[in-house]
């Protein structure tokens, strides 16, 4: 049977050569700006699709671009294919197994996250060849999205300059149009520069970086009281001066993460943040130096595309799961307590139910959505042009992103289907928006008057590189 979208019948016609792909990049789990072998594959597959290649991009070797087409709108989807530390997993295991111990894993669905964007890609190449319709596709291959900011570079770097609208999407256990919020954030490096001595013989002529990476972490926990309620500060121990107790440990670094619902007020707190690593420094009487890790913006909504993308899911309706996919989510489901489950339906604005397994419905537009925020790099380019983004359903309903459930299901059957569904999705608005003047335009209005209100500025200073570029 035909689909209704004669696009949607391309994204079926190589569906499986890109489930493979995606089985491929998850085989293969890299992490942030490690990801060498999951960008070859990608550019591999672009240069096998006809696709202009453009590799590197903005100085990162694991980022890649291509473009197929001439003269008309551009229309960009996005792709990831980071995977995340420590979530190794044995695929289609319902319990903890590890493949590695303390390896990576898919914990966060981007390697269909990639499949899916690209499969939407190549099929948008496809439907522009066998029309003769003007317009160019270009995949954005986009490293990093855990934690490095990649985008956030590759916009700083102009790189979606010439861009109409972007589109994307990410693995969840519901569908629906990602309702556009999401939190800003910087990573940045504290390092305390102190002074070595003997811990019993002469601790007087010491000075402790650790000492003050525990004080600043102290002056943060008392920060809490005194910041808006959705922000967010946490940290991680990068070095710590060493595993001797007996010698006064000379230099320590702490990574601070620190989150905002929007630019402005992370600004603020991270010039808080900042004051009290002074403090800890002069009471420690040790120096303090600073480095921006990566950062990015919150997302800006754009009401025209969501309405449009809405209008996808819509006719795609849900995922067409079948009784297999449900008897492997019902055992994922087991492993999860009941404030799992009760949390995604938060998302989806909906009353539990806890015999549901997997989503079978579509949610709507405008939900009362609840629940924690995170951030993701797609918030820069929300800044830079207009940019929608799906939840589609993979996985079983109640299953944490970056668990080792979540990882468990990476090349399921049910996170296949939800993969070409998502690329149907994209690839059907793309279709729209080259074909539809009057969506474009109604996108761009909505974001220039956003940035009318907000102008952009890029959260990560301009000399600061990504960090692979730096090594």
């Amino acid at each position: 049977m035909r689909n209704a979208d004669p696009v949607w019948d391309l994204t079926d016609a190589k569906s499986e050569e890109f489930t493979a792909l995606a089985n491929r990049i998850f085989d293969a789990p890299e992490i942030a700006y490690t990801e060498r072998r999951a960008a070859a594959e990608h550019a591999e597959m672009l240069h096998r699709q006809g696709f202009r290649v453009t590799e590197g991009a903005a100085g990162i070797p694991t980022a890649v671009i291509g473009e197929w087409g001439e003269g008309g709108p551009v229309i960009a989807i996005l792709g990831e294919y980071d995977a995340l530390p420590a979530l190794s997993q044995t695929a289609g295991a319902a319990v903890h197994d590890p493949v590695e111990a303390g390896g990576a894993g898919h914990g966060c669905g981007h390697n269909l996250l990639g499949g899916a964007a690209i499969l939407a890609a190549t099929a948008m190449r496809d439907w522009l060849e066998a029309e003769g319709v003007p317009g160019r596709i270009r995949y954005y291959g986009c490293p990093a999205e855990e934690g490095g900011a990649a985008k956030t570079y590759m916009v700083r770097d102009g790189l979606f300059d010439d861009v109409d609208a972007a589109i994307t999407w990410h693995p969840q256990s519901y569908t629906a149009v990602d309702d556009a919020r999401s939190l800003a954030n910087t990573r940045i490096d504290f390092t305390f520069h102190g002074k070595a001595a003997h811990a019993a013989g002469a601790p007087e002529l010491g000075r402790s970086g650790l000492d003050a990476v525990e004080l600043m972490n102290i002056g943060v926990n008392y920060l809490r009281e005194h910041m808006p309620d959705d922000a967010r500060v946490h940290y991680a121990y990068l070095d710590a001066g060493g595993i001797a107790p007996n010698v006064v440990q000379a230099r320590a670094t702490v990574r601070q993460l620190i989150r905002a619902s929007n630019l402005a007020d992370l600004a603020d707190l991270v010039a808080r943040v900042r004051a009290i690593a002074d403090g800890a420094a002069l009471m420690t009487g040790t120096r303090v130096e600073s480095r921006v890790h990566s950062a990015v913006s919150n997302l800006v909504g754009n009401r025209p595309l969501e309405e449009a993308m809405q209008r996808q899911l819509d006719a795609l309706g849900p995922v067409p799961f079948d009784a297999a996919d449900r008897d492997f989510a019902e055992r994922i489901r087991a492993t999860l307590g009941k404030g799992d489950i009760a949390a995604s339906f938060q998302q989806m604005g909906r009353k539990p139910d806890y015999d549901l397994p997997l989503c079978n419905f579509v949610v709507p537009l405008d939900r009362p959505s609840r629940g924690g925020l995170g951030s993701t790099d797609v918030g820069d380019v929300s800044w830079a042009v207009p940019t929608v983004q799906a939840r589609v359903a993979t996985c079983a309903i109640g299953t944490p992103l970056h668990t080792w459930q979540m990882t468990a299901q990476g090349k399921a059957a049910a996170a296949h289907k939800g993969m070409v569904h998502a690329a149907k999705a994209m690839a059907g608005l793309a279709r729209a928006l080259v074909q539809d003047e009057r969506l474009r335009q109604a996108a761009k209005r909505d974001h220039a008057a956003h940035l009318a209100e907000t102008p952009y500025a890029c959260p990560i200073p301009d000399d600061v590189r990504p960090p692979i570029a730096a090594e």
